[in-house]
């Protein structure tokens, strides 16, 4: 039997013009976008945090600071791929993917399944272990105000074994 771990990740940014959406690596049409130092891509970091965390190696920014300039407008899904390279060079793989993004708008279901894919492409993985969902906050605190976007992600790594 192989052993496995699971991990949890979550971030946040806020909305703001002149920025590109870009959310598990697509671009989606909107007025406002994500403000961060790289490209903010939510979905994809709280998916690094879950990664990581099963593992116990840290979070994102202690392999990305925001304080090291060479991260500056970075694309989320090659920051990913070193994740998932570290994920593999010790010994593990994943087994599946579940997330959610909360967002009030845009509308992000037309969305979710070039977002699975581009994710699952990135990862060598079956589109069915990548498992984007989007809901709102009823107009609830800050996402829901409009003000940001955050996602929560859940990550099943199992160990390589031979």
């Amino acid at each position: 039997m192989s052993a496995i771990r699971i991990g949890n990740g979550y971030d946040i940014h806020r909305l703001v013009p002149e920025r590109p959406l870009i959310l598990g690596g697509i671009h989606i049409p909107h007025e406002l976008g994500l403000l961060g130092h790289s490209d903010a891509d939510v979905l994809t970091h709280a998916i690094m945090d879950a990664m990581l965390g099963a593992l116990s190696l840290g979070d994102i920014g202690l392999y990305f600071p925001p304080s090291d300039p060479q991260w500056a407008g970075a694309d989320s899904l090659k920051l990913l791929e070193q994740v998932d390279q570290l994920v593999q060079n010790k010994g593990w793989q994943i087994g599946n993917i579940d997330s959610v993004v909360v967002a009030e708008r845009p509308k992000l279901k037309p969305h979710i399944p070039a977002m699975r894919d581009r994710l699952a492409k990135v990862l060598n993985l079956a589109p069915d272990q990548v498992g984007v969902k989007a809901t709102t906050n009823e107009k609830l605190d800050a996402t829901g105000r409009e003000e940001g976007i955050a996602a929560y992600a859940v990550v099943l790594l199992t160990q390589v074994t031979g």
